[in-house]
């Protein structure tokens, strides 16, 4: 069942290690099968060096277990909000890569500061609220996922697929499990380099809304030359 995504996804997990976004076992990549409604997802704390196409678990979105003898990630009911809410994003990334959780932990959005961060994100990575108490409590992942789909009230998942979880980590987006990492790599890299200019500059800024508009539209605008036609 779903074999084609289930070697996207586990080559996506494995590609979490190769670019040095994960250790031990903290994160996950899922990816969905649209037509179908079912969702392939790493297996809850097993390693990465240990990680087969067998280990992948299939599921509906209700999180019910259609196919696997493992229990599928605990971040499961985060992946189904998003899934369900952002109906143009098929891949999901969740890391808890350094620089990233930094500025979740500080609470702090990664402001535009340069071209590279405006050539993959339509301005500022957000950061969601805390979760209150009640939230922690009572479905703790599932709320989550709740509080990502309300900090993108006004945002596109597309344009700015990623987020940072207040206190927490990451969560980046893609029109595929591959394309999710890829963005979550960014999403590092673009957070490494914001740390080292507030370093340099504690009052640097944004950078100016025109700039960022020519950046991002020239690789991802309708009328964008970025890159080779697509034949």
């Amino acid at each position: 069942m779903l074999e084609k995504l289930k070697e996207e996804v586990l080559q996506a997990n494995l590609d979490l290690v190769k670019y040095g976004l994960v250790v031990l076992t903290w994160g996950n990549v899922s990816g969905i099968d649209r037509e179908k409604n079912l969702i392939v997802i790493k297996p809850s704390g097993v390693d990465y060096d240990k990680l087969t196409l067998n280990d992948m678990v299939v599921v509906d979105m209700n999180g019910n277990i259609v196919e696997s003898d493992k229990r599928p990630s605990s971040d499961t009911p985060t992946h189904l909000e998003l899934y369900k809410a952002f109906p143009k994003i098929s891949g999901i990334t969740h890391t808890h890569s350094k620089y990233a959780t930094m500025f979740a932990q500080a609470n702090s959005e990664i402001p535009c500061l340069g071209t590279t961060h405006a050539d993959h994100f339509y301005g500022s990575i957000p950061i969601t609220r805390f979760l209150h108490k009640k939230e922690v409590e009572e479905g703790y992942e599932f709320n989550t996922g709740k509080i990502i789909v309300e900090c993108f009230r006004k945002l596109d998942p597309i344009a700015t697929p990623g987020v940072l979880v207040a206190g927490h980590a990451p969560f980046a987006f893609g029109k595929s499990a591959s394309e999710s990492v890829r963005n979550a790599f960014i999403l590092e890299r673009v957070a490494e380099m914001a740390l080292g200019t507030f370093q340099i500059d504690q009052e640097a800024q944004s950078l100016p809304n025109y700039i960022l508009e020519k950046h991002y539209q020239r690789k991802h605008g309708p009328n964008s030359y970025y890159g080779q036609d697509k034949k």
